[in-house]
């Protein structure tokens, strides 16, 4: 079965120093793999062989990738992520850690919508709302993807493109702005949920000056289990032909997605044979869509 997780784009090697940082604040949060640079595909990533490229982590379920990609993209509060807390006291906690160095957002206080809520920006880069907020198991951490500027007014049309692409997806609560909360717009989305691959993804739209939009900064990764789930997901998200690269398109709306079939990948790149490793390197980073059985082909 396909999963649903989040990629966030780093620079100057803080890959290890953030996943390292995000496992020590979240329970039930762990470190689960990392990958290296090599030579092979230099004149794309311009990384040093050796040096971290990924590390993967996951907090209560949901997983994450730490990618040392340099300083072409940058995390914004564009892609949030809701932390759902038991009560006062572990929001508390989890905020304090989550300030040093950061950026608040929305203050941390009591709300009409939640008895404890902030929203912060950490030294990373990466936003996080964490609220008093009951949550079923493997459900702690969901993405927040925030419709603004062009965008703004059109979450709830996202929600239901999304909907249709994968499959046992569907629409859930929506709570939409009343008249006098100017600039939002009267029936536009305020707090929309999607349940995607069994994730919950959140929406809203805001029509406050941002000053920032979707980007490779934090993408979406599907991670699937065949070339025909991959095909069908990629060809229903994609509308950026120029930013289609090694795995990565943007949808219709900005917002960036990894769709990759991580099991088949690692089965072939963990390979002994390190002339095939080469040879499927080297074809992996000038792919646009994966071609598994290319890869195969290779090995």
């Amino acid at each position: 079965m396909s999963k649903l997780g989040a990629c966030i784009w780093l620079d100057n090697q803080a890959a290890e120093e953030a996943a390292e940082f995000y496992t020590g604040i979240f329970p039930n949060s762990r470190i689960t793999a990392k990958t290296y640079y090599t030579e092979v595909g230099r004149e794309f990533h311009g990384q040093e062989p050796g040096s971290v490229m990924t590390v993967e982590y996951q907090i209560d379920g949901f997983s994450f990738t730490a990618l040392n990609g340099g300083a072409s993209f940058t995390p914004n509060p564009s892609i949030s992520f809701f932390v759902r807390c038991q009560d006062a006291r572990e929001v508390d906690r989890i905020w304090q850690a989550l300030t040093p160095g950061g950026r608040i957002l929305m203050p941390l206080d009591s709300y009409p919508f939640n008895e404890r809520y902030g929203w912060i920006q950490d030294r990373f880069g990466v936003s996080y709302q964490v609220s008093v907020t009951p949550a079923p198991e493997g459900q702690r951490v969901s993405p927040c993807l925030l419709f603004v500027g062009e965008q703004c007014g059109k979450a709830e049309q996202a929600m239901n493109h999304y909907a249709s692409v994968f499959p046992g997806a569907s629409v859930g609560e929506i709570a939409r702005y009343p008249e006098g909360m100017e600039p939002d717009i009267p029936g536009t989305v305020m707090y929309g949920e999607i349940h995607i691959l069994d994730r919950q993804i959140i929406a809203m739209d805001s029509a406050q000056d941002h000053g920032f939009s979707f980007s490779e900064g934090i993408s979406l990764v599907a991670d699937t289990p065949s070339q025909e789930e991959l095909d069908r997901y990629w060809n229903a998200l994609s509308a950026d032909p120029g930013a289609e690269q090694c795995g990565w398109l943007k949808d219709c709306y900005g917002v960036s997605w990894q769709i990759l079939p991580n099991e088949a990948m690692n089965r072939l790149l963990t390979s002994e044979n390190e002339a095939a490793k080469h040879r499927m390197l080297q074809a992996m980073f000038t792919m646009k869509k994966i071609d598994i059985a290319a890869l195969e082909l290779l090995g």
